[in-house]
């Protein structure tokens, strides 16, 4: 449609010759006025290499001189406007050189474009204003015509889906070739897809789209997402909301607000009928309890089945079938296959001799090893029918369902579940790991080693005669005392205010001082020694005390205790004051000695004792005295003067025993290779029972400050075990084997003979057969 203001200018356009001369002339005029007013423009330009300072002025100029032909712009021609695009694009000409060298190719190639089509329309003009004229009349039509085609096609329906099939499964054309139908119902054929994985390979490698690429069910066409749609499938595999705006956690909207409302929405009072009963209920429910009552209705009853119930003997065992239910069903035995004695063409030893045949008949049914006797034939169609084969099928059946049978009850155990469920070794460090030192010097077996109470030295004993002092950060040998014979046990006194040792040696233990550390400690264990005043009246005693002379005190050996018999060990007590001694002889009731070294006296705590004494040792807290037999560990209270206890080691005999720094377990290595840990507060058997070793244990020992333990063995291996003991009574200690030490070399059948831990540090020493003591750490 035209505006008013088109109508205007269609109806005053010159008509006559003389007034499109005219109009043409002032155009011209005007056409050349603007011309030189743009060509100096450009020259200041230049000449300034400025921008235009006020673009408002120069276009109220253009307009104050365009105003002498105003008369020509309410007549609405059309030369006008063509000059008024031309004065566009001359003032676009008017631009600065910088922006015109900044415009792209594409630019420059619109403008010299715009240029053309501008010259040609000179021209045009310069040879025909009426053919101008006419033209622009023709413009002005196309576009309303475009205008309206615009609107025309405007549409704010749905988009338009060409496959008319609906919502239904597309593979149900799988085998045609078409995929649906369009709007006009013709056939949708399916894109011809002639690629082969070569071809996939190719596209996949040089395709840059290929992975967004997915195909139209609906259509068959391949389909290039774009990036707003990848957006929204990442989106979604990530669980997010498909709309980015979208705000999860906004204010939820509350339809009912927990405010009371004083005034009610509605005054409208209830009706009548809310209070009343309804009377058209009353009369349908009358109508059916009268129709109950004269049995004109009657209640649905269960359909009784008077017919009898069968079961099926041989069903599967189905869970919903009766007998899959009893849980007991037992399948039925299967018959025994048929052998070679039941061929037709038995192997000639198979078949019976006259005698066999004879005795085969006179036995009685049930003793017969064969049902029937084996027989040759020619061929399988000379066979005979079998006489007993009804009577086998109902001897069969009676067998299947009158014998009874037995289920034979399986204990069906995990393996796994019988290991119990022990922390990782990982997770109880520290413990000794690896061999750090071997200490090298003596000739013969090192039965006894035992460390100072500082943890800086370190004595041991050898069946050379020799008794060495060595430093245990250096494995350095400081002194060698000759004792004379081959040593059986040594032990350091465990008080470190005196420096003081203890070396037993065929029937003699004497006191050594080493001399080895703080003078102090020096002195005060001298002042110990020279206080011993002898008492007025000596009883009579089972060993005797002597002092050292000459070149056993130029060693150190200060005193000697000779016994009546061999010592095999000899410990100290807590305090540091008494010691006890070992003479296994079971001949004799002394085999237990206890002396005190600032009194210089000796007793025999027992009457007489049971079984060969092994081992003993003093409880680190109580007044309890541990004696260990071959076949048990006595306990004796020392101020009661009583036995306490008598712990079972459940093994053959005992070699060697421990106590825990606590006082409330005891362990004990015997030769039958176990290893047996006493609880005192549970039992008088061993809580537990390790077997770790492949032959005899020979020394045991528990660590003082950390949870751990320690066993030696003649296989010349030492395991490592962390036992922690709780102080709740209701938990049992835990044990775990952490570590399998290996180091030393078999000596005549000899491995470990002695270990023991360092005071401060989870260090262990194992003394062998091989005439080397190990550090490991």
């Amino acid at each position: 449609m035209l505006s008013s203001n088109d109508h205007s200018r269609v109806s005053s356009m010159p008509t006559s010759k003389e007034d499109e001369k005219r109009v043409d002339g002032t155009m011209r005029k005007a056409k050349d006025k603007s011309v030189k007013r743009s060509a100096e423009e450009e020259d200041e330009k230049l000449f300034t290499n400025k921008l235009p300072a006020d673009e408002e002025e120069s276009e109220d100029l253009s307009d104050s001189e365009e105003s002498v032909f105003s008369g020509l712009e309410d007549s609405g021609s059309e030369s006008e406007e063509e000059e008024g695009g031309d004065g566009t694009d001359d003032d676009d000409d008017d631009r600065p050189l910088k922006n015109r060298d900044e415009t792209g190719p594409e630019e420059s190639g619109k403008d010299e474009d715009i240029q053309a089509v501008c010259s040609r329309k000179k021209r045009r003009e310069k040879t025909s204003p009426s053919s101008s004229l006419q033209e622009k009349r023709e413009l002005m039509e196309g576009e309303e015509g475009i205008q309206e085609e615009e609107y025309e096609h405007d549409t704010s329906d749905e988009e338009d889906i060409r496959n008319t099939v609906g919502n239904i499964p597309m593979e149900w054309y799988r085998d045609y070739p078409h995929i649906g139908y369009n709007l006009d119902g013709k056939k949708i054929y399916k894109p011809i897809r002639n690629k082969d994985e070569l071809d996939n390979f190719l596209d996949k490698m040089e395709n840059p789209d290929y992975w967004r690429t997915v195909q139209d069910k609906q259509t068959g066409m391949d389909i290039v997402l774009s990036d707003e749609q990848v957006d929204l499938v990442n989106r979604l595999q990530r669980g997010q909301f498909g709309e980015v705006t979208f705000n999860e956690y906004q204010p939820s909207v509350e339809f009912f607000s927990s405010e009371l409302m004083i005034h009610p929405v509605t005054n409208r009072p209830q009706d009548k009928r809310s209070f009343i009963p309804s009377l058209m209920e009353k009369e349908k429910v009358s109508k059916l309890v009268h129709a109950i009552k004269m049995g004109w209705i009657k209640p649905r009853q269960a359909k009784v089945d008077n017919r009898g119930q069968y079961y099926d003997l041989w069903a599967t065992e189905d869970p919903n079938a009766i007998l899959g239910r009893h849980k007991m069903h037992i399948p039925a035995p299967k018959m025994r296959l048929p052998g070679h004695e039941e061929s037709y063409n038995p192997p000639p030893e198979y078949l019976p001799s006259e005698e066999e045949r004879l005795a085969w008949e006179q036995q009685d049914p049930e003793d017969r090893k064969l049902s029937l006797l084996p027989r040759k034939y020619s061929c399988l169609r000379s066979v005979p029918a079998f006489p007993r084969f009804i009577h086998e099928r109902f001897e069969r059946c009676l067998d299947l369902y009158l014998c009874p049978r037995q289920r034979k009850m399986r204990v069906n155990v995990n393996p796994e579940d019988l290991i119990p469920k022990l922390p990782k070794p990982k997770d109880l460090q520290p413990f000794p790991t690896t061999q750090s030192l071997v200490y090298r010097g003596h000739s013969g077996l090192i039965r006894s080693i035992s460390i100072s109470p500082t943890g800086q030295w370190l004595v041991s004993g050898s069946d050379d005669g020799t008794v060495r002092f060595w430093e245990v950060c250096s494995a350095r040998c400081l002194k060698v005392v000759q004792v004379g014979g081959a040593v059986r046990s040594v032990a350091w006194n465990p008080n470190s205010a005196v420096c003081l040792l203890a070396v037993a040696f065929d029937s003699v233990v004497v006191i050594v001082t080493p001399s080895l550390g703080d003078k102090v400690v020096l002195s005060s264990t001298e002042k110990l020694l020279l206080s011993y005043q002898p008492p007025d009246e000596k009883g009579e005693e089972p060993v005797t005390w002597s002092l050292a002379e000459g070149e056993e005190f130029n060693q150190g050996i200060h005193l000697k205790i000779q016994h009546p018999k061999a010592v095999h060990q000899v410990t100290w007590h807590a305090k540091g004051d008494y010691l006890a001694s070992v003479m296994p002889d079971t001949s004799s009731h002394l085999q237990v000695l206890i002396h005190q070294l600032s009194k210089r006296q000796s007793q025999n705590p027992f009457r007489r004792n049971k079984g060969l004494v092994q081992s003993v040792s003093f409880h680190p807290v109580r007044p309890y005295f541990f004696v260990a037999t071959q076949r048990s560990v006595r306990v004796y209270n020392l101020i009661k003067q009583e036995l306490t206890k008598k712990l079972l080691a459940n093994s053959k005999w005992i070699s060697s025993m421990a106590i825990h720094p606590g006082g409330d377990n005891v362990i004990c290595g015997s030769y039958d290779c176990r290893l047996s840990w006493f609880d005192l507060d549970l039992s008088t058997t061993p809580y537990k029972m390790l077997r770790h070793h492949k032959k005899a244990v020979r020394g045991v020992a528990y660590h003082k400050t950390y949870p751990l333990f320690a066993s030696g063995s003649d296989d010349g291996s030492v395991i490592v075990c962390h036992g922690t003991v709780y102080n709740d009574l209701l938990q049992n200690p835990l044990i775990v084997p952490v570590k399998v030490l290996k180091g030393h070399v078999l000596t005549q059948d000899l491995g470990v003979l002695d270990v023991t831990f360092h005071p401060t540090q989870p260090w262990l020493f194992s003394s062998g057969a091989d005439a080397t003591i190990r550090l490991f750490t």
